[in-house]
């Protein structure tokens, strides 16, 4: 609607201008042509016209501007209201139509935040079974010693890791990050957690389970979705260390005794991009003395910016495990990179999942 085209005043005072016109017409041909007298004339036509004037203020203004106000009245004390249906284009129609509109945004709201209840229901409950999957508390393996967690941007997130003890005496450590974060990235995540908890049961060395991985996840998710990933294989009978890596970041390998860093590239392809990986992927050693830590993470903590914009990086990364290292235990080591890192990014917003794995030989 647009704005007042006319004014609800004027309307009145007009038509008491032309009853005032009228009167006086009847006035002039009173007097000329009946005999009745002007005390009795003069007090007819002035009851005549406050009559006329009160029974315009009260069906052009007090009565519509009542029922206004009675439906706002209603919506301020909680109770139900209805629309007001009006044509009028004056002063009080520009009022029923501002009540009208407001109300329907009101109800517009108020169905946003019933939807906003029931999805931040839904997330919470998609959270707890995310929370679930992840492991609360590592399990003691022999021969090493194992600290981690998974911090989600969001309620609920695309980063995953998880410790896998088999029968067959391996146990499998893994990192994954899903591309994006939240609902989607969440249910591919939970996804990969299922296939490699299942085929872990199957295969018995990290390259099987990664290939293998990647050709059922490949037919299950859209083709712009996919996962980076990196295997570890404990063997406890050689007391040795396997790496597979499906496009993920590096894995970081303190030397204690040099204490010094290697960092190595993970390689492969990430899952769930080509449907067999089976010539790209290749399980590889790493060969660790007693106190030696290798650092698996996500690329949410060196993508991570502080309030200036500058990354973390992998270099500072690289920099806080030769810090810490050599006087370090896997969850000291945690620890301290966590507050460096706490210390660096500040109150900067976290963009991404944040997922961080310390694994020591004993």
């Amino acid at each position: 609607m647009e704005l007042v085209q006319k004014s609800v005043f004027r309307k009145i005072i007009t038509v008491l201008v032309v009853i005032f016109v009228v009167l006086g017409g009847i006035e002039f041909a009173a007097k000329k042509f009946t005999g009745i007298t002007n005390e009795f004339l003069g007090i007819f036509m002035l009851g005549f016209f406050l009559a006329m004037t009160c029974a315009l203020l009260f069906f052009q203004i007090h009565r519509p501007l009542a029922q206004v106000f009675q439906e706002m009245k209603a919506l301020l004390t909680n109770r139900p209201y209805k629309k007001i249906f009006t044509q009028r284009i004056d002063e009080i129609g520009v009022l029923a139509h501002f009540f009208n509109n407001v109300t329907k945004n009101i109800e517009k709201i108020s169905v946003d935040i019933a939807e906003g209840k029931r999805m931040h229901k839904e997330l919470s409950v998609g959270s707890d079974i995310q929370r679930r999957i992840i492991p609360k508390i590592m399990p003691q393996i022999p021969g090493i010693s194992l600290f981690g967690n998974m911090r989600p941007a969001s309620e609920i997130g695309g980063d995953s890791f998880d410790v896998i003890q088999t029968p067959q005496g391996n146990t499998y450590i893994y990192v994954g990050d899903v591309t994006g974060h939240g609902v989607p990235a969440a249910l591919i995540m939970m996804m990969v957690n299922t296939i490699i908890r299942t085929f872990s049961e199957t295969y018995s060395s990290g390259y099987d389970l990664i290939v293998n991985t990647n050709r059922v996840l490949k037919q299950r998710i859209e083709p712009r979705r996919f996962m980076t990933c990196v295997l570890l294989r404990w063997n406890p009978q050689e007391q040795k260390l396997y790496y597979t890596g499906a496009g993920h970041e590096h894995i970081i390998i303190f030397r204690k005794k040099q204490r010094v860093c290697e960092v190595r590239q993970t390689g492969g392809i990430a899952l769930g991009m080509v449907p067999d990986i089976s010539k790209i992927v290749k399980e590889e050693g790493i060969s660790l003395e007693t106190g030696d830590m290798v650092v698996l993470y996500s690329d949410g903590i060196i993508e991570a910016k502080n309030m200036t914009g500058e990354m973390f990086g992998l270099p500072r990364l690289k920099a806080a495990v030769e810090q810490y290292g050599a006087t370090a235990a896997p969850e000291e080591l945690f620890t301290n990179i966590s507050k460096d890192f706490g210390i660096f990014v500040g109150d900067q917003i976290q963009e991404d999942d944040i997922t961080l794995i310390v694994l020591q030989k004993t």
